[in-house]
Protein backbone atom coordinates (compact mmCIF):
# COMPACT_ATOMS: atom_id res chain seq x y z
CA UNK A 1 0.00 0.00 0.00
CA UNK A 2 2.65 2.76 1.16
CA UNK A 3 4.54 1.46 -2.05
CA UNK A 4 1.54 2.23 -3.91
CA UNK A 5 0.64 5.65 -2.61
CA UNK A 6 4.00 6.85 -2.98
CA UNK A 7 4.34 5.78 -6.70
CA UNK A 8 1.25 7.83 -7.40
CA UNK A 9 2.66 10.82 -5.75
CA UNK A 10 6.15 10.42 -7.48
CA UNK A 11 4.49 10.08 -10.78
CA UNK A 12 2.04 13.49 -9.84
CA UNK A 13 5.41 15.25 -9.05
CA UNK A 14 6.29 14.70 -11.79
CA UNK A 15 3.62 15.18 -14.43
CA UNK A 16 3.26 18.53 -12.57
CA UNK A 17 6.66 19.46 -12.97
CA UNK A 18 6.61 19.36 -17.00
CA UNK A 19 3.31 21.35 -16.70
CA UNK A 20 4.72 23.77 -14.23
CA UNK A 21 7.64 24.09 -16.88
CA UNK A 22 5.58 24.15 -19.95
CA UNK A 23 3.43 26.87 -18.26
CA UNK A 24 6.32 28.95 -16.73
CA UNK A 25 9.50 28.64 -19.03
CA UNK A 26 7.71 29.18 -22.31
CA UNK A 27 8.80 32.26 -24.23
CA UNK A 28 6.51 35.21 -24.77
CA UNK A 29 8.06 37.59 -27.18
CA UNK A 30 4.93 39.50 -27.53
CA UNK A 31 5.57 40.79 -23.61
CA UNK A 32 9.41 41.08 -24.24
CA UNK A 33 9.15 45.14 -23.88
CA UNK A 34 6.47 45.00 -21.30
CA UNK A 35 7.26 43.06 -18.76
CA UNK A 36 9.66 44.31 -16.00
CA UNK A 37 11.72 42.36 -12.79
CA UNK A 38 9.74 42.83 -9.40
CA UNK A 39 11.54 42.94 -6.32
CA UNK A 40 9.29 44.57 -4.58
CA UNK A 41 6.52 42.49 -2.73
CA UNK A 42 2.90 43.64 -3.25
CA UNK A 43 4.02 45.53 -6.26
CA UNK A 44 1.89 43.50 -9.07
CA UNK A 45 -0.87 42.59 -6.71
CA UNK A 46 -1.67 46.63 -6.57
CA UNK A 47 -0.72 46.94 -10.90
CA UNK A 48 -3.91 43.93 -10.57
CA UNK A 49 -5.80 45.86 -8.68
CA UNK A 50 -5.41 48.86 -10.04
CA UNK A 51 -4.47 48.60 -13.89
CA UNK A 52 -6.54 45.17 -15.10
CA UNK A 53 -9.80 44.29 -15.33
CA UNK A 54 -11.74 42.33 -12.46
CA UNK A 55 -11.44 38.93 -14.96
CA UNK A 56 -8.07 39.55 -15.55
CA UNK A 57 -7.09 40.24 -12.65
CA UNK A 58 -8.34 37.30 -10.97
CA UNK A 59 -7.15 35.17 -14.22
CA UNK A 60 -3.67 36.64 -13.21
CA UNK A 61 -3.51 35.93 -9.20
CA UNK A 62 -5.71 32.67 -9.34
CA UNK A 63 -3.42 31.33 -11.56
CA UNK A 64 -0.69 31.66 -9.46
CA UNK A 65 -2.35 30.34 -6.47
CA UNK A 66 -3.89 27.35 -8.17
CA UNK A 67 -0.02 27.04 -9.59
CA UNK A 68 0.92 26.35 -6.01
CA UNK A 69 -2.27 23.82 -4.91
CA UNK A 70 -0.48 20.46 -6.45
CA UNK A 71 2.93 21.54 -3.72
CA UNK A 72 0.26 21.28 -0.94
CA UNK A 73 -1.51 17.67 -2.30
CA UNK A 74 1.65 16.04 -3.08
CA UNK A 75 4.61 17.13 -0.82
CA UNK A 76 2.86 16.01 2.69
CA UNK A 77 3.81 12.64 1.52
CA UNK A 78 7.11 13.04 0.92
CA UNK A 79 7.92 15.91 3.55
CA UNK A 80 8.66 14.40 7.11
CA UNK A 81 5.52 15.06 9.73
CA UNK A 82 7.48 17.11 11.72
CA UNK A 83 7.10 20.90 11.28
CA UNK A 84 5.40 19.91 8.16
CA UNK A 85 3.89 22.96 7.35
CA UNK A 86 6.82 24.99 7.60
CA UNK A 87 9.16 22.44 5.46
CA UNK A 88 6.34 22.71 3.17
CA UNK A 89 6.59 26.36 2.58
CA UNK A 90 9.97 26.43 2.61
CA UNK A 91 10.54 24.08 0.06
CA UNK A 92 7.26 25.54 -2.53
CA UNK A 93 9.06 29.31 -1.85
CA UNK A 94 12.30 27.69 -2.98
CA UNK A 95 11.00 25.64 -5.61
CA UNK A 96 9.55 28.77 -6.89
CA UNK A 97 12.04 31.39 -6.78
CA UNK A 98 14.21 29.06 -8.74
CA UNK A 99 11.33 28.86 -11.28
CA UNK A 100 11.11 32.72 -11.37
CA UNK A 101 15.09 32.91 -11.73
CA UNK A 102 15.35 30.91 -14.90
CA UNK A 103 12.44 32.88 -15.68
CA UNK A 104 14.49 36.00 -15.56
CA UNK A 105 17.58 34.90 -16.77
CA UNK A 106 16.78 32.83 -19.74
CA UNK A 107 13.13 33.04 -21.14
CA UNK A 108 12.53 35.35 -23.32
CA UNK A 109 9.74 37.51 -22.54
CA UNK A 110 9.43 36.70 -19.10
CA UNK A 111 11.08 38.62 -15.46
CA UNK A 112 11.05 37.72 -12.14
CA UNK A 113 8.40 38.49 -9.93
CA UNK A 114 8.27 38.07 -6.13
CA UNK A 115 4.49 37.89 -6.40
CA UNK A 116 4.23 34.86 -8.03
CA UNK A 117 6.41 32.78 -5.40
CA UNK A 118 4.33 34.58 -2.33
CA UNK A 119 1.09 33.58 -5.10
CA UNK A 120 2.49 30.19 -5.16
CA UNK A 121 3.12 29.59 -1.99
CA UNK A 122 -0.03 30.48 -0.46
CA UNK A 123 -1.33 28.17 -3.39
CA UNK A 124 0.48 25.51 -1.23
CA UNK A 125 -0.51 26.32 1.96
CA UNK A 126 -4.43 26.84 1.06
CA UNK A 127 -4.36 23.48 -1.03
CA UNK A 128 -2.67 21.67 2.22
CA UNK A 129 -5.00 23.28 4.78
CA UNK A 130 -7.66 22.35 3.01
CA UNK A 131 -7.25 18.74 1.81
CA UNK A 132 -3.47 17.89 1.38
CA UNK A 133 -3.26 17.63 5.41
CA UNK A 134 -6.36 15.23 5.95
CA UNK A 135 -5.35 13.24 3.13
CA UNK A 136 -1.89 12.81 4.52
CA UNK A 137 -3.30 12.35 7.85
CA UNK A 138 -4.83 9.33 6.95
CA UNK A 139 -2.21 7.94 5.04
CA UNK A 140 0.23 8.02 7.88
CA UNK A 141 -2.63 6.66 10.41
CA UNK A 142 -2.97 3.47 8.00
CA UNK A 143 0.38 3.12 7.58
CA UNK A 144 2.05 3.08 11.07
CA UNK A 145 -0.89 0.71 11.69
CA UNK A 146 0.32 -2.79 13.18
CA UNK A 147 -0.12 -5.17 10.93
CA UNK A 148 -2.14 -8.40 12.48
CA UNK A 149 0.18 -11.39 12.78
CA UNK A 150 -0.66 -14.51 10.88
CA UNK A 151 -2.19 -17.35 12.99
CA UNK A 152 -0.15 -20.12 13.09
CA UNK A 153 -2.71 -23.01 11.73
CA UNK A 154 -2.56 -25.66 14.30
CA UNK A 155 -1.50 -29.33 12.66
CA UNK A 156 -3.52 -32.00 12.51
CA UNK A 157 -3.78 -34.30 15.54
CA UNK A 158 -2.67 -37.90 15.24
CA UNK A 159 -5.90 -40.02 16.31
CA UNK A 160 -4.73 -42.05 19.31
CA UNK A 161 -3.14 -45.57 18.57
CA UNK A 162 -5.39 -48.18 20.46
CA UNK A 163 -3.47 -49.54 23.42
CA UNK A 164 -2.27 -53.28 23.04
CA UNK A 165 -2.60 -55.26 26.18
CA UNK A 166 -0.08 -58.01 27.24
CA UNK A 167 -0.83 -61.53 25.99
CA UNK A 168 -0.82 -63.80 29.77
CA UNK A 169 -0.17 -67.26 29.92
CA UNK A 170 -3.19 -69.26 31.86
CA UNK A 171 -1.57 -70.76 34.45
CA UNK A 172 -2.08 -74.14 35.97
CA UNK A 173 -5.17 -74.73 37.78
CA UNK A 174 -4.32 -75.55 41.15
CA UNK A 175 -6.99 -77.79 43.54
CA UNK A 176 -6.49 -77.92 47.39
CA UNK A 177 -2.81 -76.95 47.08
CA UNK A 178 -1.75 -80.32 46.12
CA UNK A 179 0.77 -80.86 43.46
CA UNK A 180 0.72 -82.80 40.13
CA UNK A 181 3.08 -85.52 39.82
CA UNK A 182 4.75 -86.87 36.54
CA UNK A 183 4.23 -90.27 35.15
CA UNK A 184 7.40 -91.36 36.63
CA UNK A 185 6.51 -90.66 39.51
CA UNK A 186 3.68 -91.71 39.79
CA UNK A 187 4.95 -94.79 38.77
CA UNK A 188 7.94 -94.50 41.49
CA UNK A 189 5.68 -94.48 44.11
CA UNK A 190 3.69 -97.22 43.87
CA UNK A 191 6.94 -99.91 43.89
CA UNK A 192 7.12 -103.05 45.76
CA UNK A 193 4.44 -106.23 45.38
CA UNK A 194 0.51 -105.18 46.21
CA UNK A 195 -0.56 -106.68 49.84
CA UNK A 196 -2.94 -108.66 48.33
CA UNK A 197 -0.51 -110.94 46.55
CA UNK A 198 1.58 -111.24 49.27
CA UNK A 199 -0.87 -113.09 50.93
CA UNK A 200 -1.83 -115.75 48.04
CA UNK A 201 1.87 -116.49 47.93
CA UNK A 202 1.81 -116.99 51.67
CA UNK A 203 -1.34 -119.58 51.13
CA UNK A 204 -0.04 -121.57 48.54
CA UNK A 205 3.64 -122.10 50.64
CA UNK A 206 0.91 -123.82 53.97
CA UNK A 207 -0.83 -125.74 52.13
CA UNK A 208 2.15 -127.86 50.66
Amino acid sequence: MRVAVLTVVLLGLVAFSVFLARVTLTPSPASEDLVTSNLQPGRSLREYAEDYTFLAACKQAGGNLLLGVPFGLLLPFIVSRRLRMIRLTLLTAVVMIVVELIQGALVVGRAFDVDDVILNTSGALLGYLLLGRRISHRYYVYADAPRPEPVPTAAPEAEPKPETKPETKPEPARGNGAKTLTGKQAAGTSTGPAPGRAHTVLDRFRRR
